[in-house]
């Protein structure tokens, strides 16, 4: 960079500085939420090629910073993300300069005629909204054996850890990668079943995958209603929280958000740092364990150690009865047809792409680019009525919700007293995700080749306070999130 003062920042400070950090120098008159801005886009133009992790910048972010700079300046900070530039996954509708397309090349073209509540919530705390981060396109549902974090409008997401050699982690591929590469402070993922959980920790970052209804979901591109929801993906819990803290409310145009009880909630009260301290952790391994290398595995035994020494009551090997369940996917065919066709018909009308069927023909008919893997899932779920009246649906929606909750995770809190269940990396993800309940992940180390781990903790409905505080106190304990190196081609 040009500027010295710049380059120096760039240099010696930015790469790991928090969100807290960069309000102190703000507040200061060191720094400006514009210079911030330059810095992350010299930073995404250097290293972006190298990842594939951003889609496309906001054309209008320099201007839109200056004009909270001058705010600042006349009537002081909005809240701890004035000013801050945030990154927000290509499903989730700004309506601005930028696309919103789901990483596919069919909604290239669409610009959303209204910003999803995300993105309003964003901006009313003064977030710079800097761009939107490629994904797994149709946030994985779309064809079977699809590689996690590719897209037909942005290509292959790589983990900046090991760019070719460990996996990104899906579907929010893009926002972990551009995160854990420092292109932004911090992003915002979508969930169904394990897309913010898994990136973050293949990526060594904090996720959380909020209950369902803690975050309205108007305005995202969705898979199902029963699990859809937004959640923030940032490199430590505290930033996480700060994003939290500004997604959580109420919106009449979102019915399950008005069961929210902590939409006043200022969750920071919970950042304890013995926030461990006798607390009841369950630990949930068959079922879920096996599925990792040995090497992860004893960093999963090595995590539960530690969070003994923090003063944890520790109960190991607990029972989750659904656990070895035939699980299926057939409530997300069903719900998909129905809420992606509820989206598309609200599309701007010079929009071609009104259904998905019309995706589907898009697809066929430039089957070089769109059918790197096929389209077997998006196929399967248009042969559905879309009306929700099949017995075969509403018989799989209330197995999900009965083994997910009360023979899944409410059985475990309930039958061993738990304040909370630690799953190895996301493996639990899929029982959580059908319950609709949350899950916070946390960098737990990194294998002898430098890929990182993570591990989970997960509870009931609205119970985001307690994870974050046994996630905020194994995180200061430990602290094992480092940054990546990787060189510039």
């Amino acid at each position: 960079m040009e500027n010295p003062k710049l380059s120096k920042w760039l240099n010696e400070w930015l790469e790991e500085a928090t969100i807290t950090q960069m309000q102190e120098k703000m507040t200061s008159g060191e720094l400006t939420s514009k210079e911030l801005v330059m810095m992350y886009l010299h930073r995404i133009s250097i290293y972006d090629k190298n990842i594939h992790s951003i889609l496309e910048v906001n054309p209008d972010a320099l201007h839109i910073a200056a004009a909270l700079d001058t705010e600042r300046k006349e009537t002081g900070p909005r809240s701890a993300l004035h000013g801050i530039p945030i990154l927000i996954k290509d499903n989730i509708d700004t309506a601005d300069k930028m696309h919103t397309s789901a990483g596919s090349l069919a909604l290239k073209d669409s610009i959303a005629l209204k910003d999803s509540y995300v993105a309003e919530q964003l901006r009313k705390a003064g977030a710079v909204i800097l761009g939107k981060t490629n994904m797994t396109e149709w946030a994985n549902f779309m064809a079977i054996g699809m590689k996690s974090g590719y897209s037909s409008r942005g290509g292959q997401v790589l983990n900046p850890y090991g760019p070719g050699q460990f996996e990104v982690g899906g579907s929010s591929s893009g926002s972990g990668a551009a995160i854990a590469a420092n292109l932004a402070p911090a992003a915002i993922g979508t969930e169904t079943s394990g897309s913010i959980l898994n990136p973050s920790c293949q990526n060594s970052l904090v996720g959380i995958k909020p209950t369902v209804g803690l975050i309205s979901r108007r305005g995202i591109i969705p898979i199902a209603h029963t699990q859809d929801t937004a959640g923030p993906m940032a490199r430590t819990v505290k930033e996480a929280v700060l994003i939290l803290n500004v997604l959580t409310g109420r919106d009449e145009e979102d019915p399950i958000t008005r069961t929210n009880p902590l939409a006043m909630k200022d969750f920071t009260e919970h950042l304890r740092k013995d926030g461990l301290k006798g607390k009841r952790i369950g630990i949930a391994m068959d079922g879920f364990i096996d599925q990792l290398s040995e090497e992860k595995q004893k960093i999963f035994h090595d995590a539960v150690a530690i969070l003994e020494a923090a003063g944890a009551e520790v109960i190991e090997h607990i029972e989750i009865p659904s656990a070895k369940e035939k699980w299926s996917y057939d409530v997300l065919t069903y719900e998909f047809k129905s809420d992606l066709n509820a989206y598309l018909s609200n599309l701007h009308p010079s929009i071609p792409t009104r259904t998905l069927d019309d995706i589907i023909q898009y697809n066929n008919e430039n089957e070089e680019t769109m059918l790197k893997y096929g389209q077997a899932v998006l196929i399967e779920s248009a042969a559905t009525s879309g009306s929700l009246t099949e017995a075969a649906y509403v018989k799989a929606l209330e197995f999900d919700q009965f083994h997910s909750t009360e023979r899944g995770i409410d059985y475990a809190l309930i039958e061993y007293r738990l304040d909370g269940i630690l799953f190895p990396s996301e493996e639990g993800s899929y029982i959580s995700g059908k319950a609709g309940y949350p899950s916070i992940a946390v960098p737990a180390g990194f294998t002898s080749e430098g890929e990182p781990v993570g591990i989970t903790f997960a509870g009931t409905a609205f119970s985001e306070p307690q994870l974050i505080e046994a996630a905020y106190a194994f995180e200061q304990l430990t602290k094992f999130r480092k940054p990546p190196v990787f060189g510039v081609e």
